[in-house]
């Protein structure tokens, strides 16, 4: 063992191990046995929500929403280049598509014909629950106070 190193210093190799180490512990024989007889444990999905948002207050817009009008919620106008898909400040009269003219503000309704609104998709953590069956989670979940502290007591009894 000594003629194989480079140097002959004590490190971390030779911390009382016996030179056969590996091969002292004894293998397991046979077929490994399965580890849940149910199958593998399917991952926390979390859904998906396609939107459009209002770019000023960030509501979620239905599906049937007149791009023309104002926002529900905040009233801007919803059809400006700051809610259209082709916005992009880095860009050339800011718009990813070839307009003839730069439009100076960016948040007040115009007539662009080449509009199409900005969809985001976002996480919705509500949507997601233990193993994918809602009514589990409904019925886990502490109702009152009262049922909140026994079921914390439950968890640490004497």
């Amino acid at each position: 063992m000594d003629g194989d190193r480079k140097y002959n210093q004590r490190g971390y190799q030779e911390s009382g191990r016996p030179d056969n180490y590996r091969t002292d512990r004894p293998k397991p024989q046979g077929p490994k046995s399965p580890q849940d007889i149910t199958g593998p444990k399917l991952p926390r999905l979390v859904q998906n929500v396609v939107a459009s948002r209002c770019y000023s207050c960030s509501v979620a817009l239905p599906a049937d929403t007149d791009f023309a009008g104002n926002c529900p919620k905040c009233g801007k106008a919803l059809h400006c280049c700051k809610q259209c898909a082709h916005f992009e400040p880095s860009t050339r009269f800011q718009c990813l598509k070839p307009i003839p003219e730069r439009l100076p503000v960016k948040d007040a309704a115009n007539l662009c014909a080449l509009f199409s609104p900005r969809v985001t998709v976002a996480r919705d953590g509500a949507a997601s629950t233990s193993n994918g069956r809602p009514d589990q989670a409904a019925s886990l979940a502490p109702r009152t106070p009262h049922d909140a502290r026994a079921a914390f007591n439950s968890l640490f009894k004497k």
